[in-house]
């Protein structure tokens, strides 16, 4: 799970993050994750958004809930991190923006709530949108 920030007023608009990997894995697991998700390992990770990563607060190993039934989505780190979706975006309109993801299709949704409260990102939102989408990685060669 990846968590971060950015400010499009500030030059290069560069993410700030902290990614999650699973606990139960050994170190060389999470470091291989690590490098999958911060785009070291390239791929589409890379293509798709890693080369925004401008800052890596920190790489935790931590317990990640997840749950994919569709519109009931859900994701929670420990008590750091959690979203929740409160229902689909019903419309005939495509919905693309920078969210990872888009290269895949999906679903926009509006979140019960999202929230990060690990420092430095400290923040909670209600009602904003969202996208669901599943994961795809495939390396470059």
């Amino acid at each position: 799970m990846l968590a971060g920030t950015y400010n499009d007023d500030e030059p290069g608009a560069n993410w700030r993050v902290t990614l999650y990997v699973p606990e139960r894995g050994d170190e060389r697991q999470q470091k291989a994750l690590a490098d999958i998700f911060l785009g070291r390992a390239g791929g589409t990770t890379l293509k798709n958004f890693a080369r925004a990563i401008g800052e890596v607060y920190a790489v935790r190993p931590a317990h990640i809930e997840l749950e994919h039934t569709s519109n009931q989505e859900y994701m929670k780190v420990g008590d750091v991190v959690s979203a929740r979706t409160a229902n689909p975006v019903l419309s005939d309109e495509p919905v693309t923006c920078g969210i990872p993801g888009h290269d895949r299709p999906g679903q926009e949704i509006v979140a019960e709530s999202f929230r990060v409260g690990d420092h430095p990102l400290q923040w909670e939102f209600r009602g904003r949108c969202g996208f669901a989408v599943d994961f795809a990685y495939r390396s470059e060669a």
